[in-house]
């Protein structure tokens, strides 16, 4: 009979691993990465899988060396640098068993130079469910029959810049950074260190199948405050952590905290989000209608926002109009300009009653106002 393993102590080496080669940019950034590896053994026990994304704003911030420890530890390890979707939800719903797909240089497929990759963004949002599957049509001619793909696969990514929305809200998003020069971390050698690596992954698969039954009904209890979208990422990590026990639960929990705060944090939403708070906290504060030239100034204008430069140009009179038709006033219409009397003419521009609904539905709660003086304080010079 195969001897219990322990848990905590085999994540604790699979931790240790990680940190002979990699700095990552907080001490939540191990836990999460430690508790994905493990997951990956366990995939048929979860809902859904949380991809693992490692981005920098600047090349040489160890994602790509990040990617090549996670894939020693994974089961079916598959790089998939310029792999096409179909070549991928193939290899997904094939006889050799479910890949853990690895995507390096990530921005060459979502960057701003990137080509239309809708079918490969379709199928990792798909896979990110068990249930999900991707449809083709399989055949010639009249002789084509639709055919399901299984698309469910644990998926870690490495690139610069950000991610779409759909994928960055399924991830769990490691920001990393350049090592200072303090910093040491020990070289990587492919012959000697992917041994090693295969080593931890073999014992994590042991350990995987004698936790699934702990696992596969498990239901963790959420931090205060994780909900939603959050929730479902962390949770299959934190199912993890309970089973392997020791200190895991607990440092799962605050480093589910932590990264959900910094991706909040990080994530200014879709444009159409950013473009609805800028509005509402930096061009109509106090405002209850401005014609839309003074709106695409003010915008324009902005420091640290996108406006000024959309893929080299400004934002304009047509684009606004589009961003904010998809957004509904409290009468269930479309966002649109409205004539404003000014002195002597009259031109288009937004009320802010029109845009009260979208903002309180989809912007994050304004900055507080400074808090009016006490009593007695005011400043009577």
């Amino acid at each position: 009979m195969t001897p219990t393993m322990d848990g905590a102590a085999l994540l604790d080496e699979v931790e240790a691993f990680h940190r002979r080669f990699n700095v990552f940019p907080t001490e939540a950034a191990y836990v999460a990465v430690a508790l994905w590896d493990a997951h990956a053994h366990l995939l048929d026990c979860f809902d859904s899988t949380p991809r693992l994304a490692f981005l920098s704003p600047e090349p040489g911030s160890g994602k790509s060396r990040a990617l090549e420890i996670v894939e020693t530890l994974v089961p079916q390890s598959m790089t998939a640098v310029n792999a096409s979707a179909a070549a991928l939800f193939r290899a997904v719903s094939g006889a050799n068993g479910r890949p853990t797909i690895l995507f390096d240089e990530i921005d060459t497929i979502f960057g701003p130079k990137a080509g239309d990759n809708e079918e490969l963004r379709g199928f990792l949002n798909a896979g990110h469910r068990r249930s999900g599957v991707t449809y083709r049509c399989i055949g010639d001619g009249g002789n084509q029959t639709v055919q399901a793909f299984p698309s469910y696969c644990a998926v870690a990514v490495a690139g610069l810049g950000s991610l779409p929305d759909t994928i960055l809200t399924r991830s769990v998003v490691i920001r990393m950074r350049r090592r200072a020069r303090n910093e040491r971390v020990e070289p990587f050698r492919a012959r000697i260190h992917e041994a090693q690596g295969h080593k931890l992954r073999e014992r994590l698969a042991q350990w995987a199948e004698q936790a699934r039954a702990r696992v596969v009904d498990a239901w963790p209890d959420m931090p205060e405050g994780v909900t939603d979208r959050p929730a479902d990422v962390w949770e299959p990590l934190l199912a993890v952590a309970d089973a392997a026990g020791g200190a895991w639960p607990e440092r799962a929990r605050e480093a589910c905290v932590t990264l959900v705060t910094a991706s909040k944090a990080n994530d200014k939403g879709s444009m159409g989000i950013r473009l609805l708070a800028d509005l509402r906290d930096h061009v109509m504060v106090g405002i209850d209608r401005l014609p839309t030239v003074a709106i695409l100034d003010r915008l324009n204008a902005l420091d640290d926002a996108p406006w000024a430069d959309l893929h080299g140009k400004p934002l304009d009179n047509r684009r606004l109009s589009r961003m904010l038709a998809e957004y509904m006033t409290a009468d269930n219409e479309p966002i649109a300009s409205r004539n404003i009397k000014t002195a002597g003419s009259v031109l288009k521009g937004y009320y802010a009653a029109d845009l009260h609904d979208a903002w309180a539905r989809y912007c994050p709660p304004p900055p507080e106002s400074p808090l009016p003086p006490l009593p007695g304080t005011e400043n009577t010079a």
